[in-house]
């Protein structure tokens, strides 16, 4: 998709999504953790919509404090409190007829939140001190790196608000579950960074590789910022000593389970011109070997293990209850 960076198949299933929602005018949630990208898929989806001609206005519901905020999405009228010197039109107002996106939507205080409710029920707003509503055609999308279920079942959000908030949920994977696309956005935040600079700092096949392997908390931000950073300190070539020690240690986590490079006899068949191989056999066997290793090494600690190998914890145990895995069996 234009403007996005991602081959990995996490990725192809999210950009099908955003080219069906788009069409529509459907509420958006798009979910995932901080520095996934989540402003660029709403971008994707305004874009690729009927609304592309129009506005579309973000808002970071968590950036803005509270007593300004409703002013903010909803305007005000002159007087309705100090300093209100004239009438101001809210954002949501700007964006008539476009997409308004309201990002960490989670961080709206319950008050606003009843406010945010009517908006989509009733499609009118309320400017503060105003006696009048305000009629507006605007197409939402909000975002969160927050658990919306949970902080519902916890009583911070709103349950109502949240199913109207979820009518199209797009999850936006994590760039740990994506590791196939970690070289093109180092040499796209690189071509970037270099441009910029007017440098031509390059990442060698050893370095890259240390950044397939790390986990990468905060996800393609974190890329990036990384890649800014090389591009200052290292002098042509990286090197180890251009990376953060953070990376490093996240990265040695593999190798102290296997200290050396696994070659590929270890786990290849005897091979002929007469044999005939079960690739998804032998594929299941490595990731076997894999998966039990990391447990052992971890004393199954699940949470470590998933960690170690670059996964979800969920999907690390879906994978053990699948295989049939018991501990101190292999």
């Amino acid at each position: 998709m234009q403007g996005i960076i991602g081959s990995a198949p996490p990725m192809q299933k999210l950009f099908k999504l955003v080219e069906r929602v788009a069409a529509s005018s459907s509420t958006v949630l798009i979910q995932g953790e901080s520095g996934t990208g989540k402003e660029l898929i709403a971008r994707a989806i305004h874009y690729h919509s009927p609304r592309r001609d129009n506005a579309l206005i973000p808002v970071n519901c968590g950036a803005i404090p509270e007593d300004l905020l409703e002013s903010e999405l909803f305007g005000h009228v002159k007087g309705a409190f100090t300093g209100a010197a004239y009438s101001r039109p809210g954002r949501f107002e700007l964006a008539n007829n476009g997409t308004i996106f309201l990002d960490e939507i989670g961080d709206m205080s319950p008050k606003l939140q009843v406010k945010m409710l009517r908006v989509l029920q009733e499609k009118v707003v309320e400017p503060v001190g105003a006696v009048k509503s305000l009629a507006v055609d605007v197409r939402v999308i909000a975002a969160t790196h927050k658990n919306l279920e949970k902080e519902v079942a916890e009583g911070r959000f709103r349950e109502d608000l949240f199913y109207r908030l979820n009518v199209v949920p797009l999850l936006v994977p994590p760039l740990r579950d994506r590791a196939e696309d970690v070289p093109s956005l180092v040499e796209h935040f690189l071509e970037k960074s270099n441009r910029h600079r007017e440098r031509k700092v390059t990442v060698p096949r050893d370095i890259m590789d240390l950044f397939i392997r790390y986990r990468w908390p905060g996800n393609v931000r974190e890329l990036e910022n990384l890649v800014e950073r090389i591009t200052i300190l290292a002098d042509g070539e990286v090197t180890v000593h251009d990376l953060p020690e953070k990376l490093l240690d996240g990265c040695n986590q593999m190798a102290d389970i296997f200290p050396q490079p696994i070659p590929a006899a270890a786990f290849a068949p005897q091979l002929d011109d007469e044999a005939v191989i079960d690739f998804n056999q032998q594929v299941e066997n490595f990731e076997n070997q894999l998966i039990l290793a990391a447990l052992e090494h971890t004393g199954w600690n699940k949470n470590k293990a998933a960690k170690i190998l670059n996964l979800n914890r969920t999907t690390l145990v879906e994978k053990i209850k699948k295989k049939g895995f018991e501990r101190g069996l292999e």
